[in-house]
C-alpha cells in the first residue's frame, strides 16, 4: 500500500510564506509642516538611521534600518517649515490653552512626525486642531462633533 495523499493545504514550502509582509511606511497626506522643533527631530532621526546604516547588521533589521531611512529621509527633503507664531491666533507652533465642559486643557500645535498626543503635542491636521485654527482668546469654537470649546489663552511654543 502506498502512502495516503498529503493536502496541499498541510504542506510547508518554507518559513517565509508566513511572515507577515513589511510594507512601507505611510507618508501623511497633505503638506508636511514642521516645527524648528520638529525639522531639528527629523535629521536628528535621519542622521541616526544612516549611522546605523553603516554597521553591520543582519538582513532583517537592514530591510528595517533602509524602509525607515526611506520614510525619514522623504520626510526631511518634503518639510517645509512653518511661519513662525505671533501667539495672537491659533496656529501651527503655538500652545493653546481652552476650556471644554468646564475643564482646562493646554496642547501645543505641531507636524505630523512631532505629534505626540500623550505628551499634548497634537498635529495640525487633528480635528480639534483644524477647528481652532485661526482663533483667538476669548472665541468659543464649534467641534465637529457639536460640542463646543473657549480659548483661553494663546502662546507661540518655544
Amino acid at each position: 500500500m502506498g502512502h495516503p495523499a498529503v493536502s496541499v493545504a498541510f504542506r510547508r514550502e518554507s518559513d517565509e510564506e508566513h511572515l507577515e509582509p513589511k510594507f512601507e511606511l505611510p507618508i501623511p497626506p497633505g503638506p508636511n509642516l514642521v516645527t524648528a522643533r520638529g525639522l531639528g527631530l527629523i535629521e536628528a532621526r535621519v542622521a541616526e538611521l544612516e549611522a546605523k546604516l553603516a554597521e553591520a547588521l543582519g538582513e532583517e533589521e537592514r530591510k528595517t534600518v533602509l524602509r525607515d531611512a526611506r520614510y525619514w529621509r522623504q520626510r526631511q527633503a518634503s518639510a517645509q517649515l512653518a511661519p513662525p507664531a505671533s501667539g495672537e491666533r491659533v496656529a501651527m507652533g503655538t500652545r493653546v490653552t481652552y476650556e471644554r465642559d468646564g475643564q482646562s486643557r493646554t496642547v501645543e500645535i505641531v507636524g505630523h512626525d512631532e505629534s505626540e498626543p500623550g505628551a499634548n503635542r497634537v498635529a495640525f491636521t487633528a480635528p480639534l486642531v483644524r477647528a481652532m485654527l485661526g482663533a483667538e482668546v476669548d472665541d468659543e469654537v464649534e467641534l465637529p462633533d457639536g460640542a463646543a470649546l473657549t480659548i483661553t489663552a494663546i502662546a507661540a511654543a518655544s
